[in-house]
């Protein structure tokens, strides 16, 4: 990851995450800059959440009003500028073609700026799990929902409805992550053991079970911490022990899931 100062008020940070379908993650506060034209060879998934911006894509003037999601496709020329005085503030996640074929981007052209609250909040989300290490198996679930609903909004007549939830897809699923819950599992990998598609992957298990799959391995493995930091074992330990990246990890889903940190918790000396 790096942090780049480009100017007095105008910040930049990127990085790639080890997440498979997100090519780069950019964050950039801008006050002046103006993008000339130009074009990529990734989606450019695009939210906004202080100011405006303003664009031309295919010759069409476009902008990012009223917390809209723009997605820019491949290889389409465009620019960009702040629409307000006090510029912007924006997030943009780059996806390669594994999340949306050729076959969309005719579509995008014709209508880069979605107005839809669910997917903002979801894009919000992506990128709040992306920012973790550790998280990866979240970003992937929450990347698959994603890449499906802007499929949804650029061709909703060919959407295609689940007619249930699959209880053997969730049941087997459940067995790989109970048995692997201790290792790096990624979606793909699961999806190809199960012979599922990950966003059916996704749907199914929650709605047998209530619960995403990587808030179920997390809450697991938080359930393991508690164990072991009650045998005395010190939370550096445990976090590996556990199946987290590294002690901040545990601490962040730790404190998020029993409501205080591992180290407070092995001190109160008993369980809840």
């Amino acid at each position: 990851m790096y942090v780049l100062c480009v100017m007095p008020r105008q910040e930049v940070s990127a990085w790639r995450p080890l997440v498979a379908g997100v090519v780069e993650v950019f964050h950039a506060h801008f006050t002046e800059h103006a993008y000339p034209m130009h074009v990529h060879d990734a989606w450019t998934l695009l939210i906004v959440d202080d100011g405006a911006v303003r664009y031309d894509l295919d010759r069409h003037e476009r902008g990012t009003p009223n917390d809209t999601v723009s997605l820019l496709p491949p290889q389409v020329p465009h620019n960009g500028s702040p629409a307000t005085p006090h510029g912007f503030h924006k997030r943009v996640l780059y996806l390669d073609m594994t999340q949306l074929d050729e076959s969309f981007i005719g579509p995008a052209v014709d209508g880069p700026d979605v107005a839809d609250p669910v997917l903002r909040e979801r894009v919000g989300q992506l990128h709040t799990a992306l920012a973790n290490r550790g998280d990866e198996f979240e970003a992937e679930s929450r990347l698959a929902f994603i890449s499906e609903r802007l499929r949804e909004h650029l061709r909703p007549r060919s959407a295609v409805r689940s007619a249930g939830p699959d209880r053997r897809v969730a049941q087997t699923l459940r067995e790989l992550l109970d048995e692997r819950l201790l290792e790096v599992i990624t979606l793909e990998e699961a999806a190809a053991v199960v012979h599922a598609h990950p966003t059916h992957l996704v749907r199914a298990f929650s709605a047998a079970f209530g619960i995403a799959p990587h808030q179920y391995v997390t809450s697991r493995r938080v359930d393991l911490a508690r164990r072991l930091l009650l045998d005395g074992q010190p939370p550096i330990e445990v976090a590996t022990a556990v199946g987290f990246y590294d002690q901040s990890h545990l601490t962040r889903h730790f404190k998020r899931v029993v409501g205080i940190t591992p180290g407070q918790y092995a001190r109160t000396g008993t369980g809840s």
